[in-house]
């Protein structure tokens, strides 16, 4: 006769096993959004106040990735690790090149054409725009001072065949312009509120150049897999520039937390900019358009893009 014990220790340890199956499915079924940040942005602010993990409390888990640059970010985007994230205006337009059905547009911010500028040694040489011929400028790839170097040069009639680039990310690029490697460096915000305590001189900022425009783009797949999700994001991060725009004293403190620079660097940047979330419009998509067939002339792209194509609807 079989043992009563025995069968008690096995219905239990079948049940148990059950459970916990039945436990691990549940947990593996829990939706993920995946964000890249940069320290500078609306979605470091969403991050530190903690609203989309409220709002997506038992629906869905958040999980948040640093990036040095928007070029970065959406490389990993597009390689299926992030489902959403916020760059300038370039970074998307070599993204889209390389992997034409990767990514959308899901929203934008406003200009911030005070927020990247190009620096030269306070003692420089260079004085003008035109100047810049045959200079060793500083620059990371396919980023927003990539169009904006470029508009630049434009500006003085001249070209990327011109100059002589150096493709560096912002830490490298800061080590050779303080060092005298190169002679220009095209950089934006914090990087840019950060080089100017050692006094640099700003041969230009973007005004009246380029509009410095951020983006929103999410994953293909996961815009249309998890439009509930997506929208719920847009969501907060409206509800974020919304606060962030009449709460810049508390904007500039964060934000100082999180790049190490002084509050006064981070604020006298800060009060000058606007923080808006809005959705694609036609005159945007024109805009980022025209970015896309800039660099698509210079050759600098393989192919034409349809920026309107890119945008979730």
């Amino acid at each position: 006769m079989t043992d009563p014990r025995t069968v008690i220790t096995r219905r239990s340890l079948l049940a148990g096993g059950l459970a916990l199956t039945l436990a691990s499915s549940a947990h593996a079924a829990t939706p993920v959004i995946r964000i890249g940040y940069q320290r500078y942005s609306t979605l470091v602010i969403l991050k530190a106040s903690g609203a989309l993990e409220k709002a997506l409390a038992g629906r869905a888990n958040v999980v948040w990735s640093e990036f040095v640059a928007g070029p970065q970010l959406l490389q990993a985007l597009v390689a299926g690790a992030l489902d959403l994230g916020q760059t300038g205006d370039a970074p998307p337009v070599f993204a889209s090149a390389a992997s034409p059905d990767a990514l959308v547009y899901v929203g934008h911010e406003p200009p911030a054409p005070l927020a990247e500028a190009i620096l030269v040694p306070k003692d420089s040489s260079i004085r003008t725009l035109a100047d810049l011929k045959g200079k060793r400028i500083a620059l990371n790839r396919a980023s927003n001072v990539h169009w904006f170097l470029l508009q630049v040069l434009h500006k003085a009639s001249l070209s990327f065949h011109d100059i002589k680039p150096a493709y560096l990310t912002p830490p490298s690029a800061r080590s050779a312009f303080e060092s005298g490697q190169i002679d220009a460096w095209a950089i934006w915000d914090p990087y840019l509120s950060s080089a100017r305590s050692n006094s640099p001189r700003i041969l230009t900022t973007a005004q009246d150049i380029v509009a410095n425009r951020e983006f929103f783009l999410a994953r293909r797949g996961f815009a249309e897999s998890q439009p509930d999700l997506l929208r719920e994001a847009l969501h907060q991060i409206a509800q974020t520039d919304d606060w962030a725009q009449v709460h810049k004293p508390e904007v500039s403190r964060l934000l100082a937390t999180q790049t190490g620079l002084p509050y006064d660097t981070v604020y006298s940047a800060i009060k000058t900019r606007d923080f808006g979330y809005a959705p694609m419009s036609a005159e945007i998509i024109q805009e980022q358009q025209q970015v896309a067939d800039g660099f698509l002339k210079e050759g600098l792209l393989p192919s034409h893009i349809d920026i309107g194509s890119t945008v979730w609807k």
